[in-house]
């Protein structure tokens, strides 16, 4: 993907390259996994394709160590639906432009999808919310300084976090709590002043995605579920130095819970 393509033509030849690759006309429902979630995936269903994110157009192999870098078809278990799980963020900080960030969820929509569900891994900062804990985003602040949005492109982002679908998702667990995301840019992690700034701004989590792509999905028409887990209290909140290595860590021991959870959800949305 180069400036001078238009993204929605990309998108929809990574969709074309999808149908042809997976025998699947139309995905119903896409996921972006992030750090913790990717196990949610086998726990979906059985895998009707898996292919390397790189041969799809305007896809990369991942930049970040325990990012998956798969694209994978799923007959989901129990429906007649099918899950397409994009396995290859490209995050702001990577320095591809936010096309590239925003081309997953806008290749989601050109492959037929109607819901969107994106996750990651976090900094919490809530005391009462320790590393493992699952979290609902109810809205977000983008503080990236940046938009997936050319031009004269204004889209309303009242209800981006889908009330209905954190509706469903408290269906399967009433005792999941919902937060605000922070974006910011990344790649270095938060500052304490910065973590002040956000929870004095609205905030309860900070990471590096999930922002930019939920504005995206909202403007080519897809209902937005968010989750983060929540891999470390963030900078200041945290006694220790915060490290990639910890949030892997955080992201494994709580991969099974999350994966059942997530499971969970995806199939009742498809049942509504």
């Amino acid at each position: 993907m180069t400036l001078a393509d238009d993204p929605f033509d990309v998108a929809q030849r990574a969709a074309e390259t999808i149908r042809s690759r997976t025998g699947v006309p139309d995905h119903d429902i896409a996921l972006v996994l992030g750090s913790g979630w990717a196990g949610a995936a086998a726990q979906l269903g059985d895998v009707v394709a898996d292919l390397p994110a790189a041969e799809v157009e305007g896809f990369a192999a991942p930049a970040v160590a325990g990012h998956g870098g798969r694209i994978v078809s799923i007959a989901v278990s129990g429906t007649d639906a099918h899950a397409l799980v994009l396995g290859s963020r490209t995050h702001f900080y990577e320095g591809r432009g936010v096309r590239a960030v925003a081309h997953a969820v806008r290749t989601a929509a050109a492959a037929g999808a109607r819901t969107m569900v994106l996750t990651n891994g976090c900094g919490g900062l809530r005391p009462e919310w320790p590393a493992g804990t699952a979290v609902l985003i109810r809205d977000h602040i983008n503080l990236t300084g940046a938009s997936p949005l050319e031009g004269a492109t204004f889209v309303d982002l009242t209800d981006l976090y889908s009330a209905r679908l954190r509706a469903i998702a408290h269906e399967v667990d009433p005792a999941l709590p919902e937060g605000v995301y922070v974006q910011f840019p990344g790649p270095h992690y938060e500052t304490p002043a910065e973590v002040r700034m956000a929870s004095i701004i609205g905030g309860d989590l900070v990471g590096m995605s999930t922002a930019l792509e939920a504005i995206a999905a909202r403007h080519v028409g897809l209902e937005v579920l968010g989750m983060s887990l929540v891999t470390n209290p963030a900078a200041g909140i945290s006694p220790t130095a915060l490290s990639h290595e910890e949030v892997l860590v955080a992201g494994r021991e709580a991969a099974p819970r999350l994966a059942e959870l997530l499971a969970a959800i995806v199939r009742r949305i498809l049942d509504v």
